[in-house]
């Protein structure tokens, strides 16, 4: 998916820049990059991070860059932050975004004079570069931001940095947080608001839906007022986000209990001990075993030293191998025991029905799987939250379609999205036989949003049920 990072400081801010940015190392997969103003102008760095982590690519760049302002990301994708020359002048950009209609855009822009996009290895056009075409239609750069946000149709939250400030705008439907730290003599903005603590930055504020503010050394300013709608993704909490982060002010660790807790109070199995997939399922069971009383154990533990992230590397195929060797099985643990496994959640369902299968390989009784959210029937519009480029390599769409016999309406999904109905109970009972599970009972969309605790409308949980 990607994070950004960026600084504004009265004193040089490379060292802040560096390390928020680092602290953003579990969001994205492929590019890092910084880009620093100071008296001799624009710096920037870009590197690939595929192979080696953020800290260790550009520990020589941080010693050669000097500057009071910067930002920088780690991107999922494409390179960034770009570097743009045009009428509003010289500009650094970085974004987080999925953009739909990129062709459509594009079409426009030709058509209004724009003459060309540079193409990346794989042939796609930069988002970032798209973002900045966007901004440069429009005379000054608070209309050009508003542009952008409006025209794309999936998500994008923007920091664009020129010798003014640093611009920060968030997705017009906050589908992903903007939040502001401070500290004396400086101010910084991030995606998430665990990687200013460390740094001495203390909670300022988030800025809302659509809001775009401006921030210097000494303040931040709104430049244009938040929108009244916001449509933020719950799966932050179930996933994607730190443990140590909160959005709008719900923390990611006490989320992940309450979902546990909720789980456990409608469940009946009594197995010998409750664990997590680490690490993300990890606090959903610790919530799960402290409302049930089953001991909370951990059969596997995850190999860190030289794997500390868990999206490396790009490729389905080599993530699901890496996947499998980071797990480390503790026999004593799992040997004649009856065990409830806790994920966050099932998309293929190729890593889970291969740690089951290890799990009975190394003498399991029973192996009951608990994700920690609702099936998952839609591929995510808004977040790159998935490599799939089809609905069908969710596990849910395969086991409906062959149920319906290829007759899949959106009124036929409806009823696969709510519990309460047969339908819902045939193709969970279709899963569990074909990942081979003891049991399996998925959490529910309600008690998922009550362990949030912000209002169900705020949320996005399209990927659930969707609804817009």
């Amino acid at each position: 998916m990607g994070g950004f990072f960026g600084v504004a400081s009265k004193q040089d801010c490379v060292f802040d820049l560096f390390f928020g940015i680092d602290y953003h190392s579990h969001l994205g997969t492929r590019r890092g990059g910084m880009a620093v103003y100071g008296e001799d102008g624009f710096n920037r760095a870009i590197h690939n991070i595929e192979n080696a982590p953020f800290r260790t690519k550009f520990d020589k760049d941080v010693q050669e860059m000097e500057g009071n302002m910067g930002i920088g990301c780690i991107s999922d994708y494409e390179p960034q932050p770009l570097i743009v020359r045009s009428h509003h002048g010289t500009y650094a950009l970085t974004t987080v975004s999925k953009i739909n209609n990129m062709d459509e855009i594009a079409s426009e822009l030709f058509e209004h004079g724009h003459s060309h996009f540079l193409e990346m290895s794989g042939g796609d056009v930069n988002a970032t570069e798209m973002i900045a075409a966007l901004i440069n239609q429009k005379d000054n750069l608070i209309e050009g931001l508003q542009y952008a946000l409006e025209k794309v149709d999936g998500s994008v939250s923007i920091l664009l940095m020129n010798q003014a400030g640093i611009y920060a705008a968030r997705d017009r439907y906050g589908r992903t947080p903007v939040v502001i730290g401070k500290k004396e003599d400086a101010y910084c903005v991030s995606f998430e608001n665990f990687a200013y603590k460390n740094l001495g930055y203390s909670d300022y504020r988030e800025l809302g839906p659509g809001e775009i503010a401006v921030l210097t050394d000494k303040n931040c300013v709104t430049l244009v007022n938040p929108n009244k709608d916001m449509k933020i993704c719950t799966f932050l909490w179930v996933y994607y986000g730190y443990p140590s982060s909160a959005y709008e002010g719900i923390s990611v660790e006490q989320m992940r209990y309450n979902c546990g807790r909720m789980m456990a109070k409608r469940d009946h199995v009594k197995p010998d001990i409750v664990a997590g997939v680490p690490d993300s399922g990890t606090a959903h069971a610790i919530g799960y075993a402290n409302e049930s009383g089953i001991p909370f154990s951990r059969p596997f533990i995850k190999y860190t030293p030289t794997w500390p992230r868990s999206f490396m590397p790009t490729m389905q195929s080599k993530r699901n191998l890496i996947a499998k060797m980071k797990l480390l099985a503790v026999d004593e643990l799992i040997r004649d025991k009856s065990l409830l496994l806790i994920d966050d959640s099932i998309v293929r369902g190729t890593q889970l029905r291969e740690t089951t299968e290890f799990l009975y390989e190394s003498g399991a009784k029973e192996v009951h799987i608990r994700p920690a959210c609702p099936p998952l029937l839609y591929g995510c519009k808004y977040l790159n939250f998935s490599r799939s480029t089809s609905e069908m390599d969710l596990i849910t769409r395969r086991v409906i379609d062959r149920l319906e016999n290829g007759n899949v309406t959106e009124e036929v999904l409806q009823e696969y999205a709510d519990p309460e109905s047969p339908k819902y109970d045939k193709m969970v009972e279709e899963i569990r036989k074909e990942l081979n599970f003891t049991s399996l009972r998925f959490n529910r969309l309600d008690d998922m949003l009550e362990a949030v605790g912000i209002e169900k409308c705020k949320m996005c949980t399209y990927c659930w049920d969707g609804k817009e």
